[in-house]
């Protein structure tokens, strides 16, 4: 498995450790991108929006890149604390700051928790923000009622303007996949170990519907989940029979078509082998914690 490259298009590594980065570096993991998303807890105040974005463009893209993995966000309100209307009116005035930094490749995860009228209004808000400046966007579909949720996440997103190219729809399911590829869009699937989507079930999806605008993550975060979910669902559908080359699809190629339309992405470096320079700092901080630090020398 280590030969093949992976790309993970939804994992929240400010949820991770350094020892989670070591693990997908040596299982294959060459780029992630991880979203704007909510922390476990509601946030109280815009100021921690602000530290948070941040962290997202700056500490946490420094800390993936000293273990070879290129590291993409997306910036938005999350769909479950946009019910706090008077932050989220500050929030989303926000945006703009981080929106279009470096490194970031869409508007997201952004979409319904409960579909209720103030998740509809930051809904529209940042779709309009994403169209205005031809952005990708990153779709949170509900955990509840899905299917009808994701179906009004693309009327939504399409009366707004946004391209179906432009648009991921993720945490899909067997009951959702169907509305989302037949609009157009691309469909991802939240791999976790013991609920929602897994690895055997992503099989059978892979073998039903082909690679065609269908993306595996992880969606890895502070709760019971697994940053190796890509490369294992790999694994799996290779063990299945699957043709490598819809394997490839599905765990690289797809994500990485969807996102470098946001001009964000340098394809080509991910085509190289990746170097690392642990001697590196980020203001004044290494990961390495007076460790020796790695240093590769370019391939020639």
């Amino acid at each position: 498995m280590n030969q093949l490259r992976f790309f993970d298009p939804h994992i929240h590594m400010s949820s991770r450790t350094t020892d989670d980065y070591e693990a997908m570096a040596k299982a294959g993991i060459r780029a992630v991108i991880e979203p704007a998303f909510w922390l476990g807890q509601p946030r109280t105040q815009v100021g921690s929006f602000i530290d948070y974005f941040a962290s997202l463009v700056g500490w946490e893209r420094f800390r993936a890149s000293q273990f070879g993995i290129a590291h993409y966000c997306t910036i938005g309100l999350n769909s479950k604390e946009a019910n706090n209307e008077g932050l989220a009116k500050e929030v989303l005035e926000l945006l703009p700051r981080f929106a279009f930094k470096e490194g970031v490749v869409a508007i997201g995860e952004i979409g319904y928790d409960e579909i209720t009228a103030a998740e509809d209004r930051a809904y529209e808000a940042q779709l309009q923000l994403a169209a205005d400046n031809d952005m990708m966007v990153m779709v949170h579909s509900p955990h509840r009622d899905k299917k009808n949720g994701v179906i009004r996440s693309v009327d939504v997103a399409a009366n707004i303007g946004i391209p179906m190219e432009h648009l991921v729809i993720d945490h899909n399911n067997e009951e959702t996949v169907e509305s989302v590829l037949d609009r157009g869009a691309w469909a991802a699937f939240t791999i976790y170990p013991h609920t929602k989507m897994d690895s055997a079930r992503m099989v059978e999806i892979v073998r039903k519907y082909g690679a065609e605008r269908i993306i595996v993550d992880s969606s890895a975060d502070w709760g019971v989940s697994d940053p190796l979910a890509v490369p294992r669902s790999a694994h799996l559908m290779l063990e299945g029979g699957i043709d490598p080359e819809i394997v490839e699809k599905v765990t690289f190629s797809n994500a990485l078509a969807a996102y470098a339309q946001s001009g964000q992405i340098d394809v080509e470096a991910l085509d190289k082998a990746p170097t690392v320079d642990q001697s590196t700092l980020f203001g004044d901080s290494s990961v390495l914690r007076g460790q020796q630090p790695r240093i590769d020398q370019p391939v020639i």
